[in-house]
């Protein structure tokens, strides 16, 4: 397997992947992970995903009967509250970009990933046997890979998305913004947090150092060149125009461009060739939906991955992934477009603002708004069309109790070498009913047996390595759920 991109999104890709057994090779432009302060956050559903794949820790009290709750926005707007069922880590995680980035590659070499930092991809090739990609080392010497398939995660101005054809909706700039790291002479002339004026937005958070993060938003139109880098006086220049005086800065670490510019791949992958996070989908960075949408890519795809190259997977299985993550990367894109609507200045924004502060206070009783940004609501197409009721919906964590003692949903998985889970609740005539039934695939499938238990309410299930549902007794039979993933008779591991 090759990955091209070492962000997160590609050191997650390579760490997973080299952790299910596939030998696995990264490729990345960059000597060093960036310091530039980018995304921040991670949303519940991600951080429940990592959980249950290790990378995060489970929650600190594991029997705890409450929900869990976060602070967040909405459009700029405060009052957002965003719930974790019990049970679960807390819905929202403030980790920078580049630790989570050091911790995925830390992951990806201790289970045998190949990284290779300053080389840069020039070439791409792919037939019916895998994928052929050419790539410039250190010292501009030409070397060539060969892989049964490859992964782009190599940010919104992909070359692997470039070099292998696929084509993207894209959505034009309407707004220009800033974003930099300053040192304000007096702190408190733009206190954190988020500060709207006729004129446009100033958004202010605080390092620990007392320097400040900055990001402007301008909303009467597109920069006429993004591309040109930004300068302190055009910053300071921007930051007084808002906010209607001077404010004192210097000493900046960073200074960047953007604006609201989208786009969407209008498939996820081109036989084998694959597309995840920013090479697959961007948007507007409101809502900081950014970087979990990525690493919720990561994770549906690894598995996925993992199961194709060992001979074990059913031949559409990589084509879930499209059939998953395309329409949950153009919600996010849509979800972002209404924000910034919101956010814009005019009588008619400003009576949306209005509409939308009485419902993010009612927000809890119906969450959607809540779900929109968590992605708690995600729920995944069914492959068989009939595999039950619970099929597509993700497995709260919950204590169970096996032959080995006691665990739950996130110890259960954190293991797994990326095989589906058929958990069997009880000892009965139905769980040897479904073991016979799941009879050819014990090469692919791993069964534990717990204890019935009423978070549960179920005599079986069959739970995909990301955490999600499968199959629940009630549809089509286990059997046919099985081969909706997985080959019978399927090699235990890679040859």
């Amino acid at each position: 397997m090759a990955v091209v991109g070492g962000g997160p999104v590609g050191m997650l890709l390579a760490a997973e992947l080299a952790g299910y057994g596939v030998d696995t090779v990264l490729v990345e432009p960059r000597d060093t992970v960036s310091e530039q302060p980018r995304a921040t956050t991670l949303h519940a559903r991600a951080v429940q995903s990592l959980a249950r794949r290790g990378h995060l820790p489970g929650p600190e009290t594991p029997r705890a009967g409450t929900p869990s709750s976060g602070a967040f926005h909405f459009a700029g707007l405060p009052g957002l509250v965003i719930t974790a069922p019990p049970h679960e880590p807390e819905p929202i995680l403030k980790c920078a970009q580049a630790e989570l980035e050091r911790h995925f590659e830390t992951r990806a070499h201790k289970a045998g990933a190949r990284i290779l930092r300053g080389h840069r991809v020039t070439g791409l090739d792919q037939d019916g046997a895998g994928v052929r990609i050419t790539a410039e080392d250190p010292q501009g010497a030409e070397i060539l890979l060969h892989a049964a398939y490859a992964v782009g995660a190599d940010g919104a101005r992909s070359t692997v998305r470039a070099l292998a054809g696929i084509a993207s909706d894209t959505f034009p700039a309407t707004v220009s913004a800033l974003a930099a790291t300053v040192t304000l002479a007096d702190p408190e002339d733009i206190p954190k947090g988020w500060h709207r004026t006729p004129r446009g937005w100033i958004v202010a958070k605080r390092d620990d150092r007392g320097r400040t993060h900055l990001r402007t938003l301008n909303c009467a139109g597109p920069h006429p060149d993004r591309q040109q880098p930004p300068t302190l006086d055009e910053l300071r220049r921007e930051v007084a125009r808002i906010a209607g005086r001077d404010i004192e800065m210097d000493a900046p670490l960073w200074l960047s461009r953007f604006s609201d510019f989208a786009r969407l791949a209008r498939a996820f992958g081109r036989g084998r060739v694959l597309l995840a996070g920013d090479s697959a989908h961007m948007h507007f960075p409101i809502g900081g939906q950014g970087l979990s949408t990525g690493v919720l890519d990561a994770l549906n795809l690894s598995w996925k991955l993992a199961l194709t190259v060992r001979g074990a997977a059913s031949p559409d299985l990589l084509r879930t992934y499209d059939l998953e993550r395309r329409p949950l990367a153009r919600r996010v894109i849509d979800g972002t477009q209404a924000q910034l609507a919101m956010m814009r200045s005019g009588p008619e924004p400003e009576a949306l603002r209005n509409v939308f502060t009485g419902l993010l206070a009612t927000d809890r009783a119906s969450g959607y708004l809540s779900g929109l940004i968590s992605a708690q609501d995600t729920l995944l197409p069914d492959p068989t069309g009939n595999a039950g009721e619970a099929a597509g919906t993700f497995l709260g964590n919950t204590v169970l109790t096996t032959d080995d003692g006691e665990t739950d949903v996130i110890g259960l998985l954190r293991g797994g070498e990326g095989k589906p889970l058929l958990l069997l609740l009880g000892n009965g005539e139905g769980a040897d009913r479904h073991r016979e039934a799941a009879r050819g695939w014990e090469g692919t499938l791993r069964t534990v047996t717990a204890r019935p238990t009423p978070e549960v309410p179920y005599e079986a299930l069959l739970l995909r390595p990301d955490g999600y549902i499968a199959w629940v007794p009630g549809g089509c039979v286990l059997a046919d759920a099985l081969a909706a993933y997985c080959v019978r008779n399927a090699p235990a591991r890679l040859p």
